[in-house]
């Protein structure tokens, strides 16, 4: 077969995988916004269509069409009216924004000159239109505008417990391609809910990129940091140390064991890692250090080199031990962030190859917003309120262990 046939049949197959993608979700997805639509007229308005309510503010008066365009084609909605103008609604804003982000970034490739033909037929297939130099300029100005509002905005609240991470784009500059590295923080507040506090791009991961990110995070206002979760790249420690002098470092323990089988052979015996991992579900920092003790005799005989990693650095590990037995499972380690970092490379994926930084940055920001504001709007991720306990707990035996020692002390004086 020649490659003249060979690209005719990719492009074919292509156009199905699409063409099916389409039929598939486009109906749910325009169901699922028009019951939300109808949903937020009638929360407006203070009653449901045709039914009779004391607490009605006001009567629906027909719609009108709106058209949203989305990666599964073109969606066609009848947003609702009222008489007294009182309905507006966030959807289309909130749900093109990442949208926005995406076509910029396909665009991009195809206006510069460095995407293929492929790439060009199949962005032209998801998003069913032709995509202008013009149209890349006017979204560009109005998308930018809303993420440096993001980027820049002041943090009013305290976060006690604060996860930090990177990943890899590939970004093309200067006619080479290079991974950049993309910093991001996320914390839960003093009312327990999620937010996504920063994206930067950086070179790489260094000491002086993790510091200024840091420093940023402080200059915007973050504050009352208890709790700093994340992996044991060292430029990231030690802009922790350097700047969140206050805090107590969570090592990721997911990272941890991840590096701990790097010091065991390919044929070690499962069972090692296994009981290792069992180390981090025990209920007490006590049982922990006990199953740490059993594990380290039955091993070190046999993988001397993983005994001594753990025996090093599993203190890095067991920091979280020291906060509520509730919020343990959600601060060991920094899988809330891998979770966002996987929806990131969901998107990214599509694109494999940004342009220039700016169009890797304007995707993950809007990405990063479109999930700041689900986290923002759901119910608490964490009872915060158990930590302002545990914190007073903690204090009364402390208080109360410096009593007895002093009482000690003024008996044996005696």
């Amino acid at each position: 077969m020649t490659t003249s046939s060979n690209d005719n049949l990719i492009s074919e197959v292509v156009k199905q995988l699409v063409e099916k993608q389409q039929d598939l979700l486009r109906p749910m997805i325009q169901n699922s916004l028009q019951e939300m639509l109808e949903a937020q007229m009638d929360e407006t308005i203070g009653a449901g269509k045709s039914k009779r309510s004391g607490s009605r503010l006001g009567y629906r008066s027909g719609y009108y069409p709106r058209t949203l365009l989305t990666r599964v084609g073109r969606i066609s909605l009848r947003v609702p009216r009222d008489r007294d103008g009182l309905f507006s609604t966030t959807i289309f804003e909130k749900y093109q924004r990442s949208e926005k982000a995406l076509v910029l970034a396909i665009a991009q490739m195809y206006v510069q000159g460095v995407s293929t033909r492929k790439v060009k037929a199949i962005a032209e297939e998801l998003f069913d239109e032709q995509i202008s130099a013009s149209t890349v300029s006017r979204l560009t100005k109005s998308l930018d505008e809303s993420l440096s509002i993001f980027a820049n905005a002041k943090i009013d609240e305290q976060y006690p417990y604060l996860i930090l991470d990177a990943r890899y784009e590939k970004v093309r500059e200067s006619g080479t391609v290079n991974s950049k590295a993309i910093l991001v923080a996320i914390g839960v507040s003093k009312e327990g809910k999620r937010a996504v506090l920063g994206i930067e791009l950086a070179n790489r991961e260094s000491e002086c990129s993790w510091y200024e990110f840091i420093s940023k995070l402080q200059d915007r206002g973050l504050s009352g940091v208890q709790l700093v979760i994340s992996d044991a790249h060292k430029g990231l420690q030690a802009g922790i140390e350097q700047l969140l002098t206050n805090a107590t470092w969570q090592r990721c323990y997911v990272h941890f064991l991840r590096n701990a089988l790097g010091y065991l052979p390919k044929s070690a015996d499962k069972e090692c890692l296994l009981e290792l991992r069992q180390i981090f579900d025990r209920f007490s920092l006590e049982e922990a250090r006990i199953s740490l003790s059993n594990w380290i005799q039955k091993w070190e005989n046999k993988y001397q080199k993983v005994v001594d990693f753990v025996e090093e650095n599993i203190d890095q590990c067991l920091n979280y031990y020291g906060y509520p037995p509730n919020h343990r499972i959600y601060i060991r380690s920094s899988n809330s962030l891998e979770r966002f970092n996987q929806e990131i490379k969901r998107r990214t994926q599509v694109i494999r190859i940004f342009p220039n930084e700016a169009s890797a940055l304007r995707l993950i920001r809007a990405i990063g917003i479109e999930t700041h504001e689900r986290w923002i709007t759901q119910q608490r991720y964490l009872n915060m309120d158990e930590l302002e306990e545990f914190e007073e707990l903690k204090e009364e035996k402390e208080e109360e262990i410096s009593n007895e020692d002093s009482n000690k002390d003024l008996a044996n004086v005696a």
